[in-house]
C-alpha cells in the first residue's frame, strides 16, 4: 500500500487540534458548551460515541508519533478524526466511533508498513473503548494510555498497536502495568521463590508452574514432571510455606498465578 501525504489542510486541523484535544482529554465533568467548542474546533461531531488513540515512537520526540497516528488513522474507514500532541508530548487523536465499529480502528494492518518507514524506531499505540460521550474523553484516554503500556510490554522494540478490547485475559491485563509495579508484585507474593537464587527454589518455581497449568491435578502434575505425586504433595507444601499461601484457594491460586506472570 502507497502511504499518501496528508494535505495542507488535514495538517492545519492538526494543528488547530492541538489544543482543543488537550481540553478535550483533560475533560472531567465539563461545561457542555466547552466540550462542544472544543469538537467543534477539531473538526470532530458534538455526538459520539468517541474513542481516544496514544501513540509513542519510543523514547524519541513524539512528532513521528503524530505523524504515524494522522496517516493510519487516515487509512481506516472514513470516520472524522483529530490528532495533534498533548502538553505532556503524547501523540494523540480522538476518533468519531461507529457504534457497531468492533475494536475500534483498524490500525494494526497499517501499523507494521509504517514502522517500515522507520524501522530504528519502536513504534507503538494503545485504542480505548468507546465512550458514548466527550464527557468520558478523560477515562478514554486513561484507557488508551494502558492498552500503549501493554502494547510496549508485548513487543518493546517493534510496532504493535493494542486495544482495551484486546485485554481478555489476565496476562494481557498484566502488561499494562508498570514494569516496576509488576517486579514488586512478584517479588511479595513468591517471596523467598521470586529470587530463584537456589536449585531447590528453581525446581520449587517449575513445579509451581505445572501445578497451576495442570488445574491444581496432583496426578497431572506428578505425570507431567515425572515424579510421585508424594513428591509433589511435599513440594506444594514448601511452596506453601515459602510464600504463605494456601494452594487449595481459589484466591491464592490466583495470586500466585499473576506473581508468575509478572516476572
Amino acid at each position: 500500500m502507497e502511504l499518501r501525504h496528508h494535505s495542507e489542510l488535514r495538517q492545519a486541523v492538526g494543528r488547530r487540534a492541538a489544543d482543543a484535544l488537550a481540553a478535550l482529554a483533560d475533560a472531567g465533568p465539563a461545561d457542555g458548551a466547552e466540550l462542544h467548542a472544543a469538537l467543534h474546533a477539531c473538526g470532530l461531531p458534538t455526538t459520539g460515541p468517541y474513542r481516544v488513540v496514544v501513540a509513542t515512537p519510543g523514547g524519541e520526540e513524539s512528532g513521528p508519533a503524530v505523524s504515524a497516528l494522522a496517516e493510519a488513522l487516515g487509512h481506516s474507514p472514513a470516520e472524522p478524526f483529530a490528532a495533534g500532541r498533548l502538553p505532556g508530548g503524547e501523540a494523540v487523536a480522538v476518533v468519531r466511533a461507529s457504534p457497531d465499529d468492533g475494536d475500534g480502528t483498524s490500525l494494526a494492518g497499517i501499523w507494521s508498513l509504517l514502522h517500515a518507514c522507520r524501522p530504528q524506531a519502536p513504534l507503538h499505540a494503545g485504542v480505548s473503548g468507546p465512550v458514548p460521550t466527550a464527557g468520558g474523553l478523560n477515562a478514554a484516554l486513561g484507557q488508551a494510555r494502558y492498552a500503549l503500556a501493554a502494547a510496549r510490554a508485548a513487543d518493546p522494540e517493534g510496532a504493535r498497536v493494542t486495544a482495551v478490547d484486546d485485554l481478555s485475559t489476565l496476562g494481557a491485563l498484566l502488561a499494562g502495568v508498570p514494569a516496576e509495579v509488576r517486579g514488586a508484585f512478584s517479588s511479595r507474593v513468591l517471596g523467598p521463590l521470586a529470587s530463584r537464587g537456589s536449585a531447590s527454589h528453581r525446581m520449587l518455581l517449575e513445579t509451581l508452574e505445572v501445578f497451576l497449568a495442570q488445574h491444581g491435578s496432583w496426578a497431572r502434575t506428578a505425570e507431567a514432571l515425572h515424579l510421585h505425586v508424594n513428591t509433589v504433595h511435599y513440594r506444594i507444601q514448601r511452596i506453601e510455606t515459602l510464600t504463605g499461601r494456601d494452594l487449595s484457594r481459589l484466591d491464592d491460586k490466583l495470586d500466585l498465578h499473576a506473581a508468575l506472570l509478572c516476572r
